[in-house]
């Protein structure tokens, strides 16, 4: 049994590739290989455009894929999205040439250059826009004044809008990467298995990159005020060291605390503290 996985190739394949790296599948071949080897035999690896995956996941094509929530919205895709994992965050806007008039707009026929021409016509269509819709092939942001009104396209900074001179009018959808499955390969009790089984150690290492583990030692005298700083998953980890009355003390604490805690520990009489990384958090 193979389980046929549908990787996105481009600006996500890095993060998408580092996180299944983490879990222990490691993906191998050169870039301009589309079939890579796996280390894992289980898998079977394709590396397609993210706008493919949804509808050839959605047809059983492939049992597991990686998307933006974008496309499987605009290409209404009837897949099970396992989880959302918050790689590359975009919305995706509405935009019109910065001196324009959004709410004159309204009052004549338009045309809207998109990629994303059923999320652009259900925004135009519930905002009441008499709208021509073309599809770009990328570089959208270039289409007006002279070959569109509007223009529908996503956006993570906006640098690119501003750079063209355009403005953002409205927010039509957001979306980030989700990992997601064919809802058949689901009900097959073996490819579920695997699944469930990534998707455990997909949790702990998404778990363990908000995290750090910080290890310190004290005195007797100040367990008490350093335990009472750690923001730990549960209790800290408290043992007292060999042949002495001080203590070595053990914390996960989420990896954006580190840096305002470490001098209140040290004020409450830590010392030798050590900020480790954490693989997993199971």
């Amino acid at each position: 049994m193979k389980i046929k996985m549908a990787i996105p190739k481009g600006k996500l394949q890095i993060e998408i590739l580092k996180l299944l790296s983490d879990i222990g599948i490691d993906i191998m071949g050169d870039e301009r290989n589309y079939r890579p080897n796996c280390s894992d035999d289980r898998f079977e690896i394709k590396l397609l455009k993210g706008q493919n995956i949804p509808s050839l996941v959605e047809l059983g094509q492939h049992d597991i894929g990686f998307a933006g929530l974008d496309w499987i919205a605009e290409q209404n895709a009837d897949v099970a999205i396992i989880k959302p994992l918050g790689f590359n965050p975009v919305q995706i806007v509405a935009c019109i040439p910065e001196q324009w008039d959004y709410a004159s707009l309204k009052q004549r026929k338009i045309i809207v250059a998109t990629e994303y021409m059923n999320l652009a016509q259900q925004f135009l269509d519930n905002n009441g826009f008499d709208a021509q819709l073309i599809r770009s092939y990328g570089a959208t942001e270039v289409f007006p004044p002279e070959d569109a009104d509007m223009v529908i396209d996503n956006t993570s900074t906006g640098s690119t809008i501003k750079a063209n001179r355009l403005k953002i009018c409205a927010e039509v959808y957001r979306s980030a990467t989700q990992f997601f499955a064919n809802k058949a390969a689901l009900q097959d009790p073996q490819k579920k298995a695997v699944i469930d089984d990534m998707l455990l150690l997909i949790n702990g290492v998404m778990n363990a990159r908000q995290r750090v583990l910080l290890e310190m030692n004290c005195l007797s005298d100040d367990i008490e005020k350093i335990v009472a700083l750690l923001p730990a998953m549960r209790s800290p980890t408290v043992s007292q060291l060999f042949n002495s009355d001080a203590y070595s003390v053990r914390a996960a604490i989420p990896a954006k605390a580190a840096t305002a805690l470490i001098p209140k520990l040290i004020q409450a009489g830590a010392s030798d503290i050590l900020e480790l990384p954490i693989r997993k958090v199971v």
